[in-house]
């Protein structure tokens, strides 16, 4: 997520900078074929950008409309995560009668957390990370937490050994977590140290748990649909290749209202206004592209690592800690 006012113009231009070469290419390509080779037969009538322009602005702004959707859900879902773990960490400890349960319950908890992050950011067919321009992006701007430290690793701050090992064997880990934790208030019920009304509430607790785990992973496992992701690139491949051509005739008239060096040449202006115009529609087309996924670990995910070590401070916290780890903060103005 970027925090910032705004991103840098360097960094669009480099970003979006393999367009701009390409765009560049293509007007060139149709400036040469009618100034140069004379075929003025290749100019298109306006009309016909025209139309394919209000088609194409139309199916970038659906797309988009929709992927900020995804990506506002997201945020609300891991919102929830963090306050039905704040409830979760006043609960365990001030039911349980057992300091050491208490912090057990705590401590897998943030093991949950730990390993639903690591789990939405696994890479999936779709995802656009690989893609040359957003991978540079990545490596020259910020960095992925989850990345930078393998999950077992991470899990071993709070899980014991034997925990760890079954956790780590289990295919949805962060689902076999809270079913650890439903079996460890089971236990503290029976034994006498948690009574049956509160017992119920902490079940009902982790219902809701399992009800935000599976949002989130709804959101990461369900692509925004393929099919109008293809005719969205489609509409923005065509309208890119012709624009140049329909733009011929227009700036070849200009030819009768200027003297000079570019009396007869006007026809190569082509070439800038046709990249501009078309860089607006790719860059529009890109920014919701990188919106598609918010867990993928782009610059514009839901800041879930930034969350989740917000979830670890304030539980360690009521449990009396005072060795907290510090909060994430933005690099380059981006936080993940």
């Amino acid at each position: 997520m970027h925090v910032g006012k705004q991103y840098s113009t360097i960094g669009v231009l480099l970003w979006t900078r393999r367009n701009i070469y390409r765009l560049t290419v293509i007007g060139l390509v149709a400036v040469v074929l009618y100034q140069v080779l004379g075929w003025h037969w290749l100019a298109l009538p306006w009309t016909v950008v025209s139309l394919l322009g209000t088609a194409t602005a139309f199916v970038i702004g659906f797309r988009n409309s929709q992927t900020y959707s995804r990506t506002w859900e997201a945020r609300q879902v891991w919102g929830g995560i963090l306050n039905l773990s704040r409830t979760w960490g006043v609960m365990t400890r001030d039911f349980v009668d057992n300091a050491e349960a208490s912090r057990q319950l705590a401590y897998r908890h943030l093991a949950w957390v730990t390993a639903l992050r690591y789990s939405m950011r696994e890479v999936r067919a779709w995802e656009t990370m690989g893609k040359s321009y957003n991978d540079e992006f990545r490596r020259k701007w910020f960095t992925v937490p989850e990345t930078e430290t393998a999950l077992p690793d991470e899990l071993a701050a709070y899980l014991d050994q034997p925990e760890l090992a079954y956790v780590l064997s289990t295919r949805n880990k962060p689902a076999q977590l809270l079913s650890l934790q439903s079996k460890t208030l089971r236990g503290l019920h029976r034994s006498g140290q948690l009574s049956s009304d509160m017992l119920l509430e902490l079940e009902r607790l982790l219902k809701d748990l399992y009800d935000v785990q599976g949002k989130s992973e709804r959101i990461k496992n369900f692509p925004y649909p393929r099919q109008f992701a293809t005719i969205n690139t489609f509409c923005v491949e065509i309208f890119n290749l012709l624009l140049p051509f329909c733009m011929l005739q227009e700036f070849s008239h200009l030819n009768a209202a200027v003297s000079g060096p570019m009396q007869g040449h006007m026809v190569w202006l082509v070439v800038p206004f046709s990249v501009l115009i078309s860089w607006v529609f790719t860059s529009l087309d890109q920014v919701g592209e990188s919106t598609e996924n918010p867990f993928e670990g782009s610059a514009h995910d839901v800041p879930i690592s930034q969350i989740s070590r917000t979830i670890e401070i304030d539980l360690r916290e009521m449990l009396g800690e005072t060795a907290l780890p510090q909060p994430l903060v933005p690099k380059n103005h981006i936080v993940l």
